[in-house]
């Protein structure tokens, strides 16, 4: 261990990357990492993994910022790493909080998580620029989204949609003629993302407000991910990942890719919002899908950790010529697999 120790709060310490995260920060080679995690649950995995822990409210609570304040006073970190999509927006509007604590926030500004999070202002504001996105209607009545199903296809062709804040695959469902109840109910999972537009109609019929959705066009293709860290609107550094075998909106197999094309787009994107620090930019079919303003799920090499590289360089330990260097080490032969584990204790 060659340079100075440092001590983070790491929130959602009970994420699904929390884990991973929090052992990849430590194995960093470089220098001693303490970390304190935080959680709403009591039993977050990062309680058994953390240096030590504490519990608190929800994101959307009034009281979270304060007892976030609270533990970064009383543990007097020199990082707030922010994990969660419920929680990276509240804190980015309390910064000063943290910071006049001696916490650097690791996370974007106010702006730039709210362009991200709304998916139908993210689209509007990148059509600006532009990228290749999916074709988009955004009905505001039952009527209307009948209508906008048949304008982009259906039935001879599958229709999406999605609400546009949401985390992970909540509300979102794929319009298909196509589908066979028995099969499904026989060999399918309960959880399925497929349903007919008659189907959309029963359900929604009298149903008032008619819910903010975004009706998309269907792209059948593999998604592709590029996760960043960003200076000012610049990519600093980046790696490029397939996402694969989704089981309950997660995916769970990965592997590192070569695309320029996508991180050229990527970058555009990017300078456009002008977004700070740890996003994850997702592509499907070549057309911009999303943008997640947190940390995802890496696939991380032993001397290419996106999260412990952009701490170092929010420290000012890289240069470019650093940057450089540490990008040519991205290896596409690079793999990864999601599991799930256990961890044991007494009461």
């Amino acid at each position: 261990m060659t340079l100075p120790p440092l001590k983070l709060v790491l929130t959602a310490a009970g994420c699904p990357g929390a884990s991973t995260l929090i052992r990849m920060l430590k194995a960093n080679g470089e220098r001693e990492i303490v970390i304190h995690g935080v959680d709403m649950r009591p039993d977050a995995v990062g309680r058994f993994l953390c240096d030590g822990f504490s519990i608190v409210p929800p994101g959307a609570s009034p009281d979270y910022i304060q007892a976030l304040a609270e533990v970064v006073e009383r543990e007097r970190p020199d990082l707030l790493f922010v994990q969660s999509s419920h929680e990276i927006e509240t804190v980015a509007r309390h910064r000063d909080v943290f910071e006049a604590l001696g916490a650097r926030v690791l996370a974007d500004g106010v702006r730039g998580i709210e362009i991200a999070s709304d998916k139908a202002v993210m689209h509007a504001a990148c059509s600006e620029i532009p990228v290749p996105q999916p074709v988009l209607l955004r009905p505001a009545t039952l009527e209307e989204f009948v209508a906008g199903a048949h304008e982009l296809g259906y039935p001879d062709v599958p229709v999406c949609f999605k609400p546009p804040v949401a985390k992970g695959s909540r509300g979102f469902r794929i319009l298909s003629a196509e589908i066979d109840r028995v099969h499904e109910l026989l060999h399918e999972k309960p959880i399925n993302r497929y349903m007919t537009l008659d189907d959309f109609v029963d359900l929604f019929t009298g149903y008032e407000p008619f819910p903010q959705l975004m009706l998309m066009e269907y792209v059948d293709a593999p998604e592709i991910t590029v996760d960043l860290f960003a200076d000012k609107g610049e990519v600093v550094l980046y790696q490029t990942r397939t996402r694969e075998e989704f089981l309950t909106g997660l995916a769970m197999a990965f592997k590192t890719i070569d695309r320029p094309d996508l991180v050229e787009l990527t970058r555009k994107v990017v300078r456009h919002l002008d977004l700070d620090y740890y996003q994850s930019v997702q592509w499907i079919g070549g057309k911009l899908l999303e943008i997640n303003p947190r940390v995802s799920t890496f696939v991380y090499q032993e001397d290419f950790i996106i999260p412990y590289l952009g701490i170092k360089y929010t420290l000012g330990e890289l240069d470019a010529d650093d940057v450089a260097d540490i990008q040519a080490r991205v290896r596409t032969s690079r793999r990864s697999v999601r599991y799930y584990d256990q961890v044991f204790w007494d009461d």
